[in-house]
């Protein structure tokens, strides 16, 4: 298993308000957490910051290789309500960070399964071969007017109120995450990637560039386009795959 990371400011934004880490356990086990925070300059920064490094350090802490899969979904969706409790506690005793939140994917390939805990706009995409299927739902005030039927994918891209989240790591005492679960055979790879990246690539050309890029060079690549498609935000991906092929051929 192997883990590729990579975060970039973008064009237009003052500081980078994305974090992201991950490693490898084992030679069948790997993770990665990707946070886009908000709430100001100095607010989104420390959220996602404070995030990630709550996470990394409890999973590491807490991560076993005899693991079963409850207990893995009973470890991640901890972890992240322990992040959460500590954001809540930070921004209320500090009125220069009220309001600071964050998105957070947190993304654990173990044993054939790919493990995902949820909150926000941030995406997880798993790919096999030429194939490419989103594992989350976005937490927006567009997602929902998609799925009631009231404005189209294409329009929800171009709408005034398509920043707005519905669920953030740090804004309430508890946050209800989504936890997801799919397959993960040889050559599959996982995708995670805050807006910035997501909001300028279409999923067929996550996979079309998987098919000439890998690694470093394929991360490096995605915030590349992201960049010259217009890098109004920062981006930031995170890659799992169970080899630094990745589909190339």
């Amino acid at each position: 298993m192997e883990v590729f990371l990579k975060s970039d400011i973008g064009l237009i934004r003052s500081t980078n308000q994305d974090a992201c880490t991950g490693g490898v356990f084992s030679g069948d086990a790997a993770w990665a957490v990707v946070c886009d925070g908000m709430g100001g300059a100095n607010g989104g920064n420390i959220a996602s910051s404070v995030a990630v490094k709550e996470i990394s350090r409890r999973l590491k802490r807490g991560y076993r290789d005899s693991l079963s899969d409850d207990e893995i979904v009973d470890l991640l969706t901890e972890i992240v309500q322990k992040a959460n409790s500590k954001l809540y506690k930070i921004q209320k005793n500090d009125e220069q960070l009220r309001g600071m939140g964050t998105t957070v994917e947190l993304v654990l390939v173990k044993r054939g399964k790919v493990h995902v805990v949820h909150a926000g706009d941030s995406r997880v995409y798993s790919v096999r071969g030429r194939k490419i299927k989103q594992l989350t739902i976005d937490h927006s005030v567009v997602q929902e007017m998609v799925t009631k039927g009231e404005i189209t994918k294409e329009q929800a891209m171009a709408h005034p109120n398509k920043n707005i989240i519905t669920r953030a790591l740090g804004i309430a005492p508890e946050i209800r995450l989504d936890y997801i679960e799919c397959e993960f055979q040889h050559d599959d790879f996982v995708i995670i990637c805050t807006d910035g990246l997501s909001n300028y690539i279409e999923p067929a050309d996550f996979v079309r560039m998987s098919r000439v890029h890998s690694g470093e060079d394929y991360t490096q690549t995605l915030v590349d386009t992201a960049k010259e498609m217009g890098g109004s935000d920062n981006i930031t991906v995170a890659v799992i795959a169970d080899s630094s092929d990745m589909g190339v051929n």
